[in-house]
This record gives C-alpha cells, structure tokens and sequence, in this order.
C-alpha cells in the first residue's frame, strides 16, 4: 500500500471592499498630529511632552512598499478626533465579525476544491488576533458551514497560516482528519495604533483559507492542487515584535489601552536578525529535499515589508527575485499578519504548471517561521 500524499486542494481570499490610500491616512495623521501638538504647546515647550512629528505618503512607501491597505470598516479611522475604525457591537447570538469574513473565504476555498461540508473534519481558525477568548472562532465558523468534527483556534502571530497548514497536513497525513480546512481572518485594523507615526499604516484586514486533505479524496473538479512535499516550522524567542494587550490588565490595573497594548516592534533589529533566518530556513527545507533554489518556480513570501523580501530574495538567489518569481501584493493589501503568503499564493499560482514547485513562507513575532515546500500536480 503506497503512502498518500497530502495535497492543497482549493484556496479562498475575501477581500474587503473599503481601502484607505497613504495619502488618505497621512491627511488625517497629520491633522491629528497639528491638534495634538497645539492642545500640549505648553508641555511641549517645556519639555515634559514629546511633539509628534509629521508623516508624509512618501515616507510610507519607502520605509515598507506599503500604498493602500483594505480595511474592514472604514468609517472612523480617518476621523482625527477617533483614529481608530468604528465596528457595530453585535449580540451573542449574531454572527461574530470575524467568523463573517472566515466564511466568505471558507465558502470560496470549499468550492475550490470542490468540497461539501459533509466532506470536511476539522476547522483551525488562525491569525495574529482572535475577537474573543471563547467559545473558538474555528466553532462558531464549523457551526456555521455544517461541518461536523471539531474545531479550534492558534494564534501564532504572522506565521499562524503556516503554522495552521502544517497542522493540517499533520492530521490528515496521521489519518485524524480526511480533510481539514485552516482560515486566517486577518481583522488586524482594530489593533492597529493609528496615532503612531511608526506603524499607523502597516496593517490591513483580509481572510484566507485553505483547503488540506490527502491524495485518495481529491476531487477531480480540483483544477489548481499541489502536493506538499515538505513542512517546517521554527521559533526563537524575542521581544522585538510584541503586543501586551491581555486579559491581565483588569488584574494589574494598566491601561487596556496603553501604548504597549497595540503592536509595537523594533524594526530595525527585526529585519537584521529575521531576514538571515528566513532566508537559511527555507534554504536548509529545500536542501533536505535536494531542491536546487533555482528550481523553485515560485516564490509566496510574507508580505509585511518590501525591503525584507527584496532582502530574502537576494539571499536566496544571489539576486534580486522579479515580481513573477516573489508576487508582491503588500502596496495594495499592506502586512496582512498571517494571511500575507497566502494572499499572494491565492493570487498567483493558476498559471503554473504541472510540476512546478514552489515556497511558502511565513515569518514574524515570536519569532517565528512557517513554510511549505509544494508541487502543482
């Protein structure tokens, strides 16, 4: 009996309709900025309150590659007396706002891969951020789609796609699960601080899901499946990317709110000592598998900064990757947390071939690596 193979078999993007452009958000920065530094004149002059500085769309677009980004609610992050954006409260018995856009792309992977409820085990919901503790998003999301099994969250920051897919190739390839869908609804905009001149404009909303099951369940109707010949994970602790926000606060009594509860980042030491890491992990995954890099056809990075990738890309070819090889879709999406690689794998992989091999990569807080070798069958 030969040993089956672990096949992506349908992917699923929802995209959010709203979008703010740079020069969209550095207008109400800046107008922002302006009020607050002539409401603290007076503790500014005497040093006791630190100005805040200007922005500008170009500085933006240098520092990360970042254009626009596509937000859930629009409404109130450019209101420079909110600068954060407005969401309905709903009740307990409404759909919760991720699980809404979980299934947009859940229902789009589904058809994908042309799969029925009845066909499918298990859901992991898993993303930078979930809306609440419990019950799991991944249940609400099951219940939802009629799925029966079981379902669960991960929250592995931006390497939570990978993580989750390596998971699900675990547990169908373990014979626990026939099929296992994994979604990272990406609702970063709420955790954003868009008073900070460092990081207002690096996140934006977007959901992914993938479909994993084994070879001997494929549907035919499956028109863009790839074996995945490899998975890998890695994680090394680190401060350099942190958020503090956490249940705990009502028990210490600090602001819920404060600057340590949004995402924070030492940006500069992440790229030195990332960078390095990713570039050796994928390399030392391809070697294990005696791929040669200039074999890989396609390149599906983590979309957080154009700089890294364009960084990642010289290490690991000796040149700078072009935008077919390493797909780009952070100027318009911005760092989707998680959802980034996969974002550029739904949007192009339809026009590989029949044994093609290509990466995809995820890295970021903790830190941490994800990646999958896979082949276009």
């Amino acid at each position: 009996m030969s040993e089956k193979n672990i096949v992506i078999s349908g992917v699923g993007i929802w995209t959010p309709t709203e979008s703010v452009t740079n020069e969209e958000l550095v207008e109400a920065y800046n107008g922002y900025v302006v009020k607050y530094n002539a409401e603290n004149a007076a503790e500014i002059e005497a040093g006791t309150v630190e100005a805040k500085p200007l922005s500008s769309a170009e500085f933006i677009t240098k520092a990360s590659g970042i254009k626009s980004r596509y937000v859930y609610r629009k409404d109130g992050i450019l209101d420079i007396n909110r600068m954060r954006p407005k969401w309905e409260e709903r009740s307990d018995d409404e759909i919760s706002h991720q699980a809404e856009v979980a299934l947009i792309a859940a229902r789009k992977a589904l058809a994908a891969a042309n799969k029925k409820p009845e066909d499918v085990d298990a859901v992991i919901v898993s993303c930078a951020y979930t809306q609440r503790s419990y019950p799991a998003v991944a249940i609400e999301v099951q219940e939802q789609l009629g799925i029966k099994g079981f379902g669960f969250d991960m929250l592995v920051a931006c390497s939570a796609a990978t993580f989750a897919l390596q998971r699900a190739y675990e547990m169908v390839k373990a014979g626990t699960a026939r099929c296992v869908i994994a979604i990272n609804p990406e609702l970063t905009s709420p955790q954003n601080n868009w008073r900070d001149r460092d990081s207002h404009f690096i996140f934006g909303d977007v959901a992914t899901a993938t479909v994993v099951e084994s070879d001997d369940t494929i549907s035919p109707e499956a028109q863009h499946s790839y074996d995945v010949l490899s998975t890998k994970a890695q994680t090394v602790f680190s401060n350099n990317i942190r958020s503090n926000f956490g249940y705990t606060s009502y028990a210490d009594d600090t602001d819920p709110y404060g600057l340590d509860k949004f995402f924070i980042q030492n940006g500069r030491k992440v790229f030195k000592e990332v960078c390095p890491m990713a570039a050796e992990h994928i390399s030392s995954q391809l070697e294990s598998l005696h791929i040669e890099v200039a074999d890989v056809k396609r390149w599906w990075l983590h979309q957080a900064n154009i700089n890294m990738n364009t960084l990642i890309g010289k290490r690991l070819l000796g040149r700078e990757a072009t935008a077919e090889e390493a797909p780009i879709v952070l100027d318009r999406y911005a760092n989707t947390a998680s959802a980034g690689s996969l974002i550029a794998f739904n949007l192009y992989h339809e026009d590989l071939q029949a044994g093609d091999t290509g990466v995809i990569c995820s890295f970021g807080a903790g830190y941490s690596i994800g990646s999958l070798v896979v082949r276009k069958r």
